[in-house]
């Protein structure tokens, strides 16, 4: 999905809450992840298939062809298995920032969220070495996808009533205003 325009996101962006992160308690089996989203495809099936190309699935919905360009570096890959779904905004940092107070149900919702600009596939090692950083110390390194990416993060963000902490929204900030 395309994000929000740069100037809707500072609009939100101004409307986030800024507070210091908590991770207490975080663990990434509270958030279930590739739930069945469409007949016999899970989440991560389901986003392989839209953000690829020339997609081939068997009977299981399991991609055996195709290509998926990472918007993050550029790369093309053609085996799905060098291809992560990335969180956008990572399900520790969601939990940090508000995701901690949310039912196992919203959790999951937010982990598989097909709608909004949240899942995306890219190159796995990419997606590795993001780990769960936010726009403070961490944005994809092909500078042509970085105003998407932020639009995105901010985008997700507040839909979810999520804060951001205040070296995030000073990244975010100054990220949107060269958008």
């Amino acid at each position: 999905p395309t994000p929000v325009s740069a100037s809707t996101a500072r609009t939100y962006l101004s409307q986030l809450t800024v507070a210091t992160e908590d991770r207490t308690g975080y663990s990434r089996d509270k958030f279930p992840t590739w739930i069945t989203i469409e007949g016999t495809c899970n989440t991560r099936e389901w986003i392989l298939e839209r953000d690829g190309t020339n997609v081939v699935t068997d009977s299981t919905c399991k991609a055996t062809s195709g290509s998926w360009y990472s918007p993050y570096d550029g790369a093309t890959w053609t085996a799905a298995s060098d291809v992560d779904i990335d969180h956008l905004v990572p399900l520790a940092e969601a939990w940090d920032s508000g995701a901690g107070k949310w039912t196992t149900a919203q959790r999951q919702a937010f982990a598989n969220d097909v709608t909004r600009p949240q899942l995306l596939a890219v190159t796995d090692n990419v997606n590795q070495s993001k780990g769960d950083q936010d726009p403070a110390t961490w944005v994809p390194s092909r500078s042509a996808y970085v105003c998407t990416y932020v639009r995105a993060w901010v985008q997700v963000k507040y839909y979810y009533n999520l804060s951001v902490d205040s070296a995030e929204k000073s990244a975010l900030q100054n990220y949107l205003a060269s958008c």
